[in-house]
């Protein structure tokens, strides 16, 4: 079993090296920036499953992953038929 704290700081490395690799981007497409993306997404489902394992705890995040047919879609689609009655809110 993977303690929870060491998936932490695994991470919190993760989103300083996709920081870094932001902050050092070369063009609209570095390689560095999506796998420093993907690194974050790895390291925040091993520790979420570390601390769900450990503690029978898990975070209100969720890891957005994109398709590809969605990438002309807005974020927020006007005509989404979602009925508020469906909506959990959480206070």
């Amino acid at each position: 079993m993977t303690e929870p704290r060491i998936e932490l700081t695994r991470l919190l490395d993760a989103l300083s090296a996709h920081l870094t690799a932001v902050e050092n981007r070369r063009g609209e497409q570095d390689p560095a920036v999506d796998e420093a993306y993907v690194a974050i997404a790895n390291a925040f489902e091993a520790y979420e499953d570390a601390l769900f394992d450990t503690y029978h705890e898990v975070t209100p995040l969720d890891v957005f992953i994109e398709d590809e047919d969605d990438e002309d879609e807005e974020f927020f689609p006007e005509d989404d038929e979602e009925d508020d009655d469906d909506i959990e809110y959480v206070d």
